[in-house]
């Protein structure tokens, strides 16, 4: 089809920030950091490679996911611990904080809530930044490797994907059958993994991590969570994903308590003001 006369002009429109965060709600990082200093640790969990296990944090808590043997990205879903329809909304989290996420920056929940669920208050890879590709770290725009997509591309049935694997460990962690703990898995926070788009075709890649044994990222949480982590079977995803050949490693994740007497001014961010009348 013929380029139209104005083409150029049109292309060199100036974009708009769709959702501008100046009047979002900051979280006050040096109380964050004050909890922090008192909180106790109260569990730990080994994800071992290409499976997934669950763990619980309570509101005003902390969990933190840390490399410990080898280069290793990983899968989270997160849930209100007291209901399962109020999720980790990766879309939205996107659409406010960009395509990465990083210290300062916050997991929001599923519609109608739309609050935020946990806070980044540490990230030992902030320093990464973006590189020469486009490509960062710890994303929120791959939906998670899952055995459908893997048929369609390869046929067969891989059972090691990310999505099967959070699906196996919630249906453990709360007796659902695997056909309804599979409708509450969920797009995820790609924790360490290192992507982008590429600027010819626009399509999502990724490349090998930079984490190391030691690299962890850490979040504060805002309302009590059921969380979830895979451990990637594409390990530090420098090849491919879902795979038996990559070499994988587990992650660990610890989850600390704050004691509630210093919790004594902080609240739990509300669910959402909009009234839900939807002009009716």
């Amino acid at each position: 089809m013929k380029k139209p006369i104005d083409a150029e002009a049109r292309r060199a429109v100036k974009p708009v920030i769709c959702y501008p965060v100046d009047a979002l709600p900051q979280p006050d990082m040096t109380a964050y950091e004050g909890f922090r200093a008192q909180a106790k640790k109260i569990d730990e969990v080994v994800v071992p490679p290409r499976d997934a296990a669950t763990f619980n944090v309570p509101a005003g808590g902390f969990f933190r996911i840390t490399s410990v043997e080898g280069p290793q990205v990983g899968d989270l879903n997160l849930w209100h611990a007291d209901d399962l329809t109020e999720r980790f909304y990766s879309g939205k989290t996107r659409a406010l904080h960009g395509t990465h996420v990083t210290t300062g920056q916050r997991l929001w929940s599923s519609f109608p809530a739309l609050r935020p669920m946990a806070t980044i208050v540490q990230d030992t890879l902030d320093w990464y930044g973006k590189d020469e590709f486009g490509g960062s770290v710890h994303d929120v725009i791959g939906t998670r490797c899952d055995p459908y997509t893997h048929n369609l591309l390869s046929g067969g049935h891989y059972h090691h994907c990310c999505h099967s694997n959070l699906t196996r460990a919630l249906a453990d962690a709360t007796g659902l059958p695997l056909h309804e703990a599979e409708t509450h898995v969920h797009d995820v926070l790609n924790v360490f993994m290192c992507t982008g788009f590429t600027r010819d075709t626009g399509q999502y890649f990724m490349k090998a991590s930079p984490v190391r044994p030691g690299d962890f990222l850490e979040f504060f949480a805002e309302v009590p969570l059921l969380g979830a982590l895979s451990t990637c079977p594409g390990g530090d995803c420098s090849a491919e994903h879902s795979s038996d050949q990559a070499a994988c490693y587990p992650l660990l994740v610890e989850v600390f308590e704050t004691p509630q007497g210093v919790l004594a001014a902080w609240n739990e961010p509300p669910a959402n003001g909009y009234d839900r009348s939807h002009g009716r």
